[in-house]
C-alpha cells in the first residue's frame, strides 16, 4: 500500500462512511499523514475488525493531521447521496485548518476543493494509506454517532446495523414508521411493503422525553 499518490508534502486522503444507509448522516474524514509517520495495519475499514479499527483510530488521531465532518439526512435528501458525500469531504478538508497540497479521494467522483489538485481512486482505501486512515476515522466516528442516537430509537437497532438496510431495520420501519434520522429520498422499503407513517409523530415525541 502506498502512503500517498502525489509527491507533495501535505496530501490529504479523503473517504466517507454511511453512503448506503437508510438512516443517519454520511460522515467523511480527511487525513494528512506527516512525512516519516508510519502506522502499521492500515487498510480499508470494511476489512478490519471493530477492535482493530478502534485501535488504529487512536494512533491516527495521535500521529496525523485529521478532521471529520458530516452531512445530515436533510442535506442528503436535498443534494443526493453522492454530492452530500462530496460536501462532507469538503467540510472535513476545511476542518483540517492546515495547508493542503493535494487531495487523494476514494471513489470516482469529486468536485475540486479550493482549486487544489486532486485525484480520484477506485478502491483507494485498499491502495493508499491516507485514504485508508480516512476510511477508519469516518467509519468509527459514524458508528459512535449511530450508537448514540440508538438510545433514543432502540427499535431500529442502529447500534447493530448502523442504519444499513438490514431485514430487522426494514421490519422496524414497516412497524413503527420513520423518524427524523431517516433519509426520505431513499427507498426505505421494498415496493411490496408499506411504511406506517401514522406512527411517525409518536416516535418523534417519545425520542424527546
Amino acid at each position: 500500500m502506498q502512503t500517498k499518490y502525489s509527491n507533495t508534502e501535505f496530501e490529504a486522503g479523503c473517504d466517507e462512511a454511511g453512503r448506503g444507509c437508510l438512516a443517519g448522516p454520511v460522515f467523511a474524514a480527511a487525513v494528512i499523514i506527516p512525512n516519516g509517520v508510519y502506522i502499521a495495519g492500515l487498510n480499508d475499514s470494511k476489512k478490519l475488525s471493530v477492535s482493530k479499527r478502534k485501535e488504529l483510530r487512536i494512533e491516527i488521531e495521535e500521529k496525523c493531521i485529521w478532521a471529520v465532518a458530516e452531512c445530515s439526512p436533510i442535506e442528503i435528501d436535498e443534494l443526493n447521496i453522492l454530492w452530500a458525500s462530496v460536501a462532507a469531504m469538503h467540510k472535513a478538508l476545511h476542518g483540517l485548518n492546515h495547508a493542503i497540497t493535494f487531495v487523494n479521494v476514494d471513489g470516482n467522483k469529486f468536485k475540486p476543493f479550493q482549486n487544489i489538485p486532486h485525484a480520484t481512486q477506485v478502491k483507494g482505501d485498499a491502495r493508499f494509506e491516507n485514504i485508508a486512515a480516512a476510511s477508519i476515522l469516518a467509519k468509527t466516528h459514524r458508528d459512535d454517532y449511530m450508537e448514540k442516537i440508538h438510545l433514543s430509537f432502540p427499535h431500529y437497532q442502529w447500534a447493530q446495523n448502523m442504519g444499513y438496510p438490514t431485514r430487522n431495520h426494514r421490519k422496524a420501519i414497516q412497524e413503527f414508521g420513520i423518524c427524523e434520522y431517516h433519509r426520505r429520498s431513499f427507498r426505505l422499503l421494498p415496493s411490496q411493503m408499506e411504511i406506517n407513517f401514522s406512527n411517525f409523530a409518536n416516535i418523534g415525541l417519545e425520542s424527546k422525553s
